[in-house]
């Protein structure tokens, strides 16, 4: 994104909230779903989503200026990409959007919660939310995390690599990338009781029971295991405050074998705090959505793993501009 430097700039950001709340309310009302490979009239689509058949038809129509629907003769269809990436059917279905919905009425607190210094709306623990909520947020994070996978995977010596543990492991699209590069690695997901049986949908899918178990805890108050030669820590040191990241990674260190590496994926912000531009955001969503949720600095970081006994502390950033941090159990 530039940075704004003029009224006009200004004004361009702060009303793109209008169309993304479109996309959103047209993606909830399963606009998409019920166009799938078939034309519609707006009163058709207003009468499948139980909506006003007029205020329907004008968020349709909205759809074909953006180009995610066409319109003819006063019939509605999916555009190709909506046909593609918006219908839940798809293979390349774009999930997360219902993750990224739930983050809207989040962020609509933002004045609140720097008020307050923390969420408003906060869900003391995640292993208590719905099931729609936590299938949501996994499909959100798998989307992401499919290619971030093969990206880490190319940039790893996983040669030596036995045994492999994910910590909040989620959909486990890391960890079936480390064993695409590795097939002979057997590798364990750690993640909630509510979290593990949609991680063993996704296992079932890739036809990976053989290779990966699952084990269910928390990892700020349950053991990780030990005798691992990698542990993974994806995008989840910005949920917690730092003492529970020290916490969090002493358990890391503790689990790995001597020569094994511990690797932690997320934003690592610059010493001021206000780059890169994705992180800075994200340290204010972690504001909306948690209790001591943050981005860290790479040194933070890096001194957390020093004071769990790791040395050889690297970063290195991938293609796509995420950022890794890796130490090594001597």
């Amino acid at each position: 994104m530039k940075k704004i430097e003029n009224p006009s700039d200004l004004m361009e950001v702060v009303n793109g909230f209008r169309l993304s709340r479109i996309i959103l309310t047209a993606y909830e009302l399963r606009v998409f779903d019920h166009l799938a490979g078939k034309s519609c009239s707006s009163a058709d689509i207003a009468s499948l989503a139980t909506a006003d058949a007029r205020a329907a038809d004008r968020l349709m129509n909205v759809l074909v200026s953006i180009g995610l629907l066409e319109k003819k003769h006063g019939l509605f269809t999916n555009s190709s990409f909506a046909e593609k990436f918006l219908v839940s059917s798809s293979p390349a279905f774009l999930g997360g959007l219902a993750h990224t919905a739930d983050l809207w009425r989040k962020w609509d607190t933002l004045t609140q919660a720097v008020r307050k210094g923390s969420a408003i709306e906060l869900e003391d623990n995640f292993n208590e939310r719905g099931t729609n909520w936590i299938e949501a947020f996994i499909a959100a994070m798998h989307a992401r995390g499919v290619a971030q996978g093969r990206e880490l995977a190319s940039l790893l010596d996983l040669s030596k690599t036995k045994r492999s543990l994910d910590v909040g492991g989620g959909s486990g699209a890391f960890t079936f990338a480390f064993i695409g590069k590795n097939p002979t690695q057997k590798a364990v997901i750690f993640d909630l009781p509510k979290v593990i049986p949609v991680t063993q949908k996704y296992i079932d899918k890739a036809g990976m029971n053989a290779s990966v178990s699952t084990l269910a805890g928390d990892y700020l108050t349950d053991e990780l295991g030990k005798g691992f030669d990698l542990v993974l820590m994806s995008a989840i040191i910005h949920i917690n405050s730092p003492e529970e990241n020290i916490l969090l990674i002493r358990k890391g260190a503790s689990a790995l074998e001597p020569g094994g590496q511990l690797v932690i994926m997320d934003h690592l912000m610059n010493e001021d705090r206000t780059e890169p531009l994705q992180g800075s955001i994200f340290a204010l969503n972690m504001l909306v959505g948690t209790r001591h949720g943050d981005t860290y600095t790479a040194k933070e970081i890096g001194g957390w793993m020093q004071a769990a006994g790791l040395s050889d502390i690297s970063t290195t950033e991938g293609p796509s501009g995420t950022q890794y941090i890796i130490g090594q159990k001597h």
